[in-house]
C-alpha cells in the first residue's frame, strides 16, 4: 500500500489521460475536443515533471554541501511545451471558429451529415 501511494502523482497523470482521451472520443462538440486535448496535455506535462523530480534534489547549483542534483532539462523542455501547447490551442479554436461560420455548427455529426449532403 506504501508503495501505492508514495507514487500518487503518476497515478493522478494515468487518470488526466484518460478523461482527456475519454473525452476526445466520446465528444461530438470540437470545443470539448479542445478541452479533452488540453486535459490529456496536461497530464503529459505532470508526468514528465514528475519523472525529472529527485527526492532530495537541489537545483543544480555547485556547492560543496549538495550531493544530490535535480536535472533541469524536463522543466525546462515541459515549459517550452507549455507555450506550443498554448499555441496549439489557439490555432484550434481559431479553426472552430472558421468552421462555425462555414458550417453554421461545431457539432462533427453535423458538420459530416453537410460534407456528405453536398
Amino acid at each position: 500500500m506504501t508503495l501505492l501511494m508514495s507514487h500518487y502523482n503518476y497515478w493522478i497523470v494515468v487518470a488526466l489521460m484518460m478523461v482527456g482521451f475519454f473525452i476526445v472520443i466520446a465528444q461530438g462538440n470540437l470545443v470539448k475536443k479542445i478541452v479533452g486535448l488540453n486535459i490529456f496535455q496536461t497530464s503529459v506535462f505532470i508526468l514528465y515533471i514528475s519523472a525529472g523530480k529527485i527526492h532530495g534534489g537541489s537545483a543544480p547549483i555547485l556547492n560543496d554541501s549538495i550531493s544530490v542534483y535535480s536535472n533541469p532539462l524536463p522543466h525546462v523542455l515541459i515549459l517550452t511545451a507549455i507555450v506550443v501547447g498554448i499555441a496549439t490551442t489557439a490555432l484550434g479554436l481559431a479553426l472552430v471558429i472558421r468552421i462555425n461560420k462555414a458550417y453554421g455548427t461545431i457539432e462533427e455529426s453535423e458538420i459530416q451529415q453537410r460534407d456528405h449532403s453536398c
